[in-house]
C-alpha cells in the first residue's frame, strides 16, 4: 500500500441519501412519480396486486400444510409421526417456495 491518504470510507449514494435525510420524516424519502409516468405508476400497482395475491396464495398453502401436517401428525404413533415430520415436510416446503421465486419470476418478467 502507498503511503498517500488514509482509510476512505465508500457508501452508494443511496446510503448518502438516506443519510442526509435522516431528520425528514418516512414518507418522504421515497420521491413522488412525476404526472407523465402514469403508465409506469399504473404498471406497477398492477404487478405489485398480483404478486400480492401470489403471496396469499403461497401463504394458504403453508398453513393448509401445516395445518394438515398437525392433523396427520395428530393421528399417527410417534416413531411415524417423526419420520413424516423429517422426510415429507422439508420437501413440500422447498416445492412451494420454488413454485413461489418462478411464479413471482413470471410474474415480473411479464410486466411492461
Amino acid at each position: 500500500m502507498s503511503g498517500e491518504g488514509g482509510r476512505v470510507r465508500v457508501t452508494s449514494p443511496q446510503t448518502r441519501v438516506a443519510l442526509a435525510r435522516r431528520h425528514r420524516p418516512a414518507q418522504h424519502l421515497l420521491p413522488l412519480p412525476s404526472p407523465e409516468s402514469g403508465a409506469d405508476t399504473e404498471a406497477a400497482r398492477a404487478l405489485f396486486r398480483r404478486l400480492r395475491r401470489l403471496a396469499a396464495r403461497t401463504l394458504g398453502l403453508l398453513c393448509g400444510l401445516l395445518l394438515g401436517l398437525s392433523g396427520l401428525l395428530w393421528l399417527l404413533p410417534a416413531p411415524l409421526s417423526w419420520v413424516v415430520l423429517m422426510v415429507g415436510s422439508y420437501p413440500l416446503l422447498l416445492l412451494i417456495a420454488v413454485c413461489h421465486v418462478r411464479a413471482a419470476e413470471r410474474n415480473e418478467d411479464r410486466a411492461p
